[in-house]
């Protein structure tokens, strides 16, 4: 008995031993004031919902499937439209040879924020806040957001396995040239680098053309064989989309019918965003055109309804 009574006893103590050494468990910190507030149903979706990332990594997964088949078949005399003017006053499509006949190497070209990068930090403040943009506290985002701004979903695989197939990842995103040194801080931070200034990444200030990408694209396609684009907005496909921006029904059909309706899964690919973007405009009667709309009959309406 005295033998299991030491026995015994020596086991506490090193358990006692293990306790004292052990880290302490960190308890959870307090939840801020404004934290019960429910955030907004599109940033709920964007940055917590499943659906948004199994939206993000089949974008994805489709834009590095397409991409490699085409780097393997070798031959892609033209690019992907680049929203360039041709002669039929479209959207051009440059050619993949160098004035000597020689080929240009392959790019595939991204937009950065909520198509690489989540600006969770930002949207963040913006529903805790209930402020809107603000230029000044974005900036302050855009220089100091790395390590806070997280990967899109599938982002990561995808840019490393177009890189692997030897085709060129250029970034040409809105964020203001002065802000190149944390934008590369985030994109390498988010593991979706390596981003160089003016190398393969672009940013607005970079040219006269202020917001409007077509000046960027063309300066890549100089120099590179353009076979797939993303974004989340339709600017970073063809600026054409944004000329006007109060031509809302004129819009949707540009997107939807003709050649470029041919471009979507085909070179061309959207990653979702319904948090912000240049499609947050339109009245009741712009959005319902007179053919798309309906209402019950009165006798269908509900009793509370009747006589109002």
């Amino acid at each position: 008995m005295t033998r299991l009574i030491l026995i015994a006893t020596s086991a506490l103590a090193l358990a006692g031993c293990a306790i004292a050494d052990a880290a302490p468990i960190a308890s959870a910190p307090a939840p801020e004031v404004g934290d019960e507030k429910p955030a907004p149903d599109t940033m709920r979706w964007l940055y917590a919902s499943g659906e948004a990332a199994g939206a993000s990594i089949q974008t994805w997964r489709q834009i590095a499937d397409y991409a490699i088949l085409v780097a393997q078949q070798r031959e892609a005399p033209q690019s992907v439209p680049l929203g360039l003017p041709d002669a039929d006053g479209g959207i051009g499509t440059p050619s993949c040879l160098r004035a000597d006949g020689s080929a240009k190497p392959f790019a595939a070209v991204f937009d950065v924020d909520e198509t690489v990068l989540l600006n969770t930090g930002y949207e963040y403040w913006q529903a805790f806040s209930g402020k809107s943009f603000e230029p000044d506290e974005w900036k302050q985002w855009a220089d100091n957001g790395a390590g806070i701004a997280q990967p899109v979903p599938g982002a990561v695989t995808g840019l490393r396995r177009l890189r692997e197939a030897g085709i060129t990842v250029i970034f040409n995103t809105n964020r203001n040239s002065d802000t190149a040194a944390g934008t590369v801080a985030a994109i390498e931070a988010a593991g979706a680098g390596p981003a160089v200034h003016l190398e393969n990444l672009f940013l607005r200030g970079d040219d006269a053309m202020g917001s409007r990408k077509d000046g960027r694209r063309a300066r890549i396609a100089d120099s590179y064989c353009v076979i797939t684009m993303a974004g989340d907005n339709l600017g970073d496909f063809a600026d054409v989309f944004n000329a006007d921006g109060d031509a809302i029904a004129a819009r949707r059909a540009m997107v939807a019918r003709g050649a470029y309706a041919q471009l979507w899964g085909n070179g061309w690919f959207l990653v979702p965003n319904p948090a912000y973007g240049a499609w947050q405009k339109g009245t009741v009667g712009e959005v319902f055109p007179p053919e798309t709309r309906w209402k019950p009959e009165p006798g269908d309406a509900p009793a509370i309804m009747e006589g109002q």
